[in-house]
């Protein structure tokens, strides 16, 4: 078998499509390009374990299968241009590749605040790099700290603060509760009352308006007027697909990359998307392209866009297979964990305690159209345990209706 498959990204989403290519039966050249120096890592741990002094990069490292063994990899260089029609990638430096088959596999970069003050001691969470130069200002003594942002990252990250001993840990959101959007209400508010016993402050409801100090910040200006003191700011305000790459190829680009079911892009069957920078429509659901940013994703799209993209390559048209991933999402704070399987967020209309108290260990059920959508837990081992019973009943889940 002849020709090029180039695999544009190579974070956990990149190995798992060249992985799927292989067990696809593809047995041609696979590339991966990647901007980062590393092979790839598991990133979840960056803003736990890792920030805390728990785990070292190499326990990080994803083990290859043997199967890319023959796979090469170009790190430290990213894909900064595609021409689809004639079938090429541009690198930075000026290179061309052309290939017969492209993965599109570029994933996402943090969303950085457009706010006035100085650049010094701000800080994100999605590379080992990242990880490693906050974990170097939390761990300076009297740090204060302010996290910007109570979503997944921003509630983990003041969580190991406070575990490294900060001397006062702020987080800001202009929601009213953290995590509101994926949770709901009900969960929202039982997380925010075990982050306060345990030492975290909320500035919720709020937004940031500037940074205070000369050469670094020394405060977070509210906008409510407030001043916030900080030697240390975390700003984990959302994502932005690393697209723009792909401009100027007629794809839609509005929110990542839309793909049909088969993870293919633009009507291109040679292109497909995998991991979080995929827009799909899940048939468990309701059709919807959305983007999900969990765990669980680069393994499956990287299954169902293999398939369909080797088939495309060697016999000529795929075979029509309904995509329908089950979303799978924990996420540890202090002694306590959140565990999720389906989709929570679609069912906010009606959540239902499944087990425990609100005050205790908790198992919340989400229900759309009367069924059951997702389940989440929050607790202990127990809890998460009560959780994963539910899994078999979602896979079982019909598919829901606009």
């Amino acid at each position: 078998m002849s020709g090029r498959i180039v695999v544009a990204g190579a974070s956990m989403a990149g190995l798992r499509a060249a992985e799927q290519l292989r067990a696809a039966g593809w047995t041609g050249a696979v590339t991966v390009i990647g901007d980062e120096p590393h092979m790839p890592y598991n990133r979840p741990p960056l803003s736990k374990e890792v920030l805390a002094g728990k785990a070292p990069f190499a326990s990080l490292a994803l083990r290859p299968r043997a199967s890319v063994a023959d796979v090469e990899w170009r790190l430290g260089r990213g894909v900064v241009a595609a021409r689809l029609a004639e079938h090429t990638v541009e690198l930075d430096g000026g290179e061309v590749l052309p290939y017969d088959g492209l993965v599109v596999a570029t994933g996402m970069r943090p969303r950085r605040l457009r706010c006035p003050g100085p650049l010094a001691g701000r800080h994100t969470v999605r590379t080992l790099a990242d990880a490693q130069g906050l974990r170097e200002a939390l761990t300076r003594p009297g740090a204060r700290v302010v996290v910007v942002g109570a979503g997944f990252i921003g509630c983990e990250v003041a969580a190991t603060a406070v575990g490294l001993g900060a001397a006062e840990v702020t987080v800001v959101d202009p929601l009213p509760l953290p995590m509101v959007g994926p949770l709901g209400d009900l969960l929202a508010r039982a997380l925010l009352a075990r982050h306060e016993e345990r030492g975290v402050r909320f500035a919720l409801g709020t937004g940031v308006a500037g940074f205070e100090g000369d050469d670094r910040v020394t405060g977070v200006v509210l906008s409510d007027g407030s001043v916030r003191p900080a030697d240390v700011v975390v700003e984990s305000v959302g994502s932005v697909a690393n697209t723009e790459w792909l401009d100027g190829n007629g794809l839609d680009l509005t929110d990542g990359v839309l793909t049909d079911e088969l993870l293919r892009v633009g009507g291109r069957p040679e292109v497909v998307a995998v991991g979080d920078v995929a827009r799909f429509p899940n048939a468990r659901y309701d059709g919807v392209p959305r983007r999900v940013e969990h765990w669980s994703i680069p393994t499956d799209t990287a299954k169902q866009a293999a398939k369909a993209l080797v088939a495309h390559l060697v016999d000529g048209e795929p075979e029509p297979a309904p995509f329908a991933p089950l979303p799978t999402f924990w996420s540890d704070q202090h002694d306590f964990r959140l565990q999720s399987f389906g989709a929570p967020a679609l069912g906010l209309a009606d959540v239902r305690v499944l087990d425990g108290a609100t005050d205790g260990d908790l198992l919340a059920g989400y229900h759309r159209d009367g069924r059951l959508v997702g389940v989440v837990a929050l607790g202990g081992p127990g809890v998460a345990s009560a959780a994963a019973r539910y899994r078999a009943e979602l896979l079982k889940q019909p598919a829901l209706t606009a």
